[in-house]
């Protein structure tokens, strides 16, 4: 039974799929944080690289920091820069196939603001009080 070498690839290396996604997501946020000199490019962090599974596309999610105007400019300049990040990734990770990059945010920007907004409220040590307390 000949499966070629598609066939077998996932038999040679069966970690292979989370090896290269979690070296994309390292990549790029270091790219992304520290290499990239588009002022548009706000506070990004890299969450979550899903890849498909022949590699020719990879969903990259983004935890965004700010307005939704300032993550709007974010995707439209990290979605300007995508030949330059796959470039880098290409000469940095040494993929025979790189895949095509997809930013998205990771959450939408109105639910980002209030999870910052919760988080300092949890940092700061003081809960919103309800306005009904069922006691």
């Amino acid at each position: 039974m000949d499966l070629g070498l598609a066939g077998l690839s996932w038999k040679l290396d069966p970690y292979r799929h989370e090896r290269v996604s979690e070296g994309i997501r390292e990549e790029l946020d270091e790219l992304i944080a520290y290499e990239m000199s588009d002022p548009r490019v706000g506070s990004a962090t890299v969450t979550e690289v899903l890849c498909s599974p022949d590699y020719r596309k990879a969903v990259i999610r983004l935890a965004l920091i700010g307005t939704a105007e300032e993550q709007a400019a974010t995707l439209d300049a990290l979605n300007h820069a995508k030949a330059f990040l796959r470039r880098e990734l290409t000469e940095r990770l040494q993929l025979f196939k790189t895949p095509e990059l997809h930013f998205e945010a990771a959450l939408a920007a109105d639910l980002a603001a209030k999870a910052t907004k919760i988080l300092k409220r949890i940092e700061r040590g003081r809960p919103k009080t309800e306005k009904n307390p069922s006691s």
